[in-house]
């Protein structure tokens, strides 16, 4: 133990009033403005502790004063905890983050004096300009990680900016018994499947999404998914509850699920995925087959709807824009051309689909036993919208597309044949923006391949 002075700081509150939209979680944000730190900035509604005061009670306050909103003290979370330096003063301070879901009364501007904007935000896509500090915050929050360290350099803007001057270190939670796995969801999936032994993180790179493989103390095994916004949480579970079931073997089953955490646990199923893996020209017809087989079955599990106005135009121009410089010469005009031909086809019906149906999320069983899994994309689609991406597969092997077709029942018809083509050029377009700037050659490549075919199947 040193003799040294004892560190002393001062601890700010910091409000994060979350809610949930269309589009996903949003949290309420000020702009502070007048004689005071950070004019001009955006900020979550904060302030000091008072004298004598505790952090629940200063949270509570501080939110009522700055927005006007009454909050129950049970309805108040600990997220986050950051020490942080400002740049300006040798002094640091302690912030200590509180998420709260469920209030009364409308968040409104209630200190003019002290700011003079206030609104609902993304959480995934937060203004310009903000505090660093409170950037650090949310980003520790959005992670979900509980601390971060904050300490700025003298000379560093108090704004926060995505370079060298951004000073956040994020700091992990415990494990326990060597288990990586979150707190909160180790918590949920013990509740779920009892004592967990041993967890790993299999999540797959492209996805926001978190997957574990967890493995009980008796020997069990199950998969646990958080999910990265509540709309692909949302379609997951309700695909679970209501369509994969008709799937029997074919797919995992739901043994829990938490909606606070965007979570849910799965039972794990045998087999190993066909990405990647060279199969046999026999195997491989086989596979179709019961993909078809298990698509029928999921595309009938309850009746069909009809669909609304096409609109696929301005989808695809906007796709398009991001596309274009990686483009090669007529695949703009093939693209929208098939646009204008989509619009002007029969109005289809919208079946229940899987929504992402290709090799990645497939698993195959040394017995040949094929099952699905990964439904957070899942809604009323076409049905041939479950053919775009397992149809890359298809190129120079009709024995596939037919096996596929037999397993599901029935031929395409005429229209079907156009609208798969026209989804696919859709898909393509959007694959090479998307591959372009998250750096995924692979999906880039596919999306290529694809106007290729086309270009091919349509030329004039």
């Amino acid at each position: 133990m040193s003799g040294g002075p004892r560190h002393t700081v001062p601890v700010d509150v910091h409000l994060v009033l979350r809610r949930t939209s269309g589009s996903g979680p949003e949290v309420l944000l000020s702009r502070r403005s007048g004689p005071v730190y950070a004019a001009g900035l955006w900020h979550l509604p904060s302030g000091h502790l008072e004298a004598g005061e505790d952090m629940v009670d200063g949270v509570i306050r501080e939110a009522c004063e700055e927005t006007g909103v009454v909050i129950a003290a049970a309805d108040v979370t600990a997220a986050v905890t950051v020490h942080h330096r400002p740049p300006i003063g040798a002094g640091s301070r302690i912030g200590v983050f509180f998420e709260v879901r469920r209030w009364s009364g409308v968040p409104r501007v209630m200190e003019p004096d002290r700011c003079d904007g206030m609104g609902w935000y993304a959480l995934d896509d937060l203004p310009e300009p903000m505090v660093a500090y409170c950037r650090a915050g949310l980003d520790a929050y959005r992670a979900g990680l509980p601390a971060a360290v904050h300490f700025q350099q003298p000379g560093d803007r108090v704004r926060y900016a995505a370079d060298a001057t951004n000073r956040t270190r994020l700091v992990q939670g415990p494990t326990t018994d060597g288990v990586e796995l979150p707190h909160r969801l180790r918590e949920f999936a013990e509740r779920a499947v009892g004592r967990i032994a041993a967890a790993a993180e299999v999540s797959w790179g492209r996805g926001g999404s978190r997957v574990w493989r967890l493995t009980g103390s008796g020997g069990g095994t199950w998969y646990l998914k958080q999910h990265r916004g509540p709309t692909f949480h949302e379609r997951e579970v309700a695909a679970y509850r209501a369509w994969v079931p008709v799937l029997g073997r074919g797919a995992p089953h739901l043994v829990a699920v938490d909606t606070a955490a965007r979570a849910v646990v799965i039972t794990a199923l045998a087999g190993r995925s066909p990405h990647g893996t060279v199969l046999g020209a026999a195997a491989e017809v086989r596979l179709h087959r019961e993909l078809g087989r298990l698509a029928s079955a999921l595309h009938h599990c309850t009746p069909e709807r009809p669909a609304g106005l096409p609109a696929a135009t301005g989808s695809v121009k906007r796709h398009l824009e991001e596309a274009r410089p990686y483009l090669a010469e007529g695949d703009e005009e093939l693209v929208l051309a098939l646009a204008r031909t989509y619009e002007d086809l029969p109005r289809p019906v919208l079946v229940p689909t899987h929504g992402d149906l290709q090799y990645r999320n497939v698993l195959l069983a040394d017995d040949g036993e094929v099952t699905l899994f990964d439904f957070e994309r899942s809604q009323y689609a076409t049905a041939t919208r479950d053919m775009v991406r397992l149809g890359d597969t298809w190129t120079g092997r009709p024995d596939l597309r037919a096996a596929f077709l037999d397993g599901y029942g029935r031929a395409l018809t005429p229209t079907e044949e156009l609208r798969q083509d026209c989804e696919s050029a859709f898909d393509a377009v959007c694959g090479i923006a998307y591959g372009v700037g998250h750096d995924d050659p692979e999906v880039t490549e596919r999306g290529h391949r694809t106007l290729l075919r086309l270009h091919a199947a349509h030329r004039p």
